[in-house]
């Protein structure tokens, strides 16, 4: 199984490719690929860093892992094909774009134009099974998931990491806090959002109030 991935992160992780974790979390992935339907298409595992290369990660939004119906997942974290119904936490996500920042209601749920622009929407664990969520989960990619968040950490400055929900803020405890900015809130699936943990959270426009702060270009949300 390639990894079919941008060399600017390749260079970068080429430690982690030779790890017997990684080594084994391969032989798996591509053992249930031939063996089962799994998500997203295996030339989409590593979408995330193939549209957004390490020289322009500005933001970082941690997901869990990839939508496990037919034809929603596409490599980044919470974004589907198009053509697909918005998932819960998607609709969510746009509402509080539209309220937070005054502008339409997003029409499509694919966000590569987000990660064209600087956003690594990194998935915890990169694959998944059709119809059984977290299937893929404890088999390594935490592991790898968590060394690019360290890379980025250590080795940029003045990125923004976006951690919504529980699990997100634990996979981002190892994130240097003196040289990047955190934020956090509830995540955007209902059951947190309906108990008020999501709305208001204003992420997007203090995201970009930051890059402007240090003369980024801002992400058009």
């Amino acid at each position: 199984m390639l990894i079919k991935m941008h060399s600017s992160w390749h260079d970068i992780l080429k430690p982690e490719f030779e790890k017997p974790y990684f080594q084994q979390l391969i032989s798996f992935v591509k053992s249930e690929y031939e063996t089962k339907k799994c998500f997203p298409k295996a030339d989409h595992i590593f979408a995330a860093f193939n549209h957004c290369t390490f020289d322009k990660v500005k933001v970082v939004i941690i997901g869990q892992d990839p939508y496990h119906g037919l034809g929603q997942a596409n490599g980044l974290c919470f974004s589907v094909n198009e053509g697909i119904a918005f998932p819960p936490s998607l609709i969510n996500i746009f509402k509080e774009i539209a309220t937070d920042l005054d502008v339409p209601f997003p029409k499509s749920g694919n966000l590569e134009r987000w990660a064209d622009q600087g956003v690594l929407l990194l998935n915890a664990t990169l694959t998944v099974r059709e119809s059984e969520a977290g299937s893929h989960q404890n088999k390594g990619w935490e592991l790898f998931t968590d060394a690019v968040i360290q890379k980025i950490s250590d080795e940029k400055e003045h990125v923004v990491f976006l951690l919504w929900g529980g699990f997100a803020k634990k996979k981002g405890a190892k994130i240097d806090r003196n040289k990047h900015l955190v934020l956090e809130t509830g995540h955007p699936s209902p059951l947190s959002a309906n108990r008020g943990l999501w709305f208001g959270n204003k992420h997007f426009s203090k995201t970009n109030d930051y890059l402007k702060s240090i003369v980024k270009e801002t992400i058009n949300w």
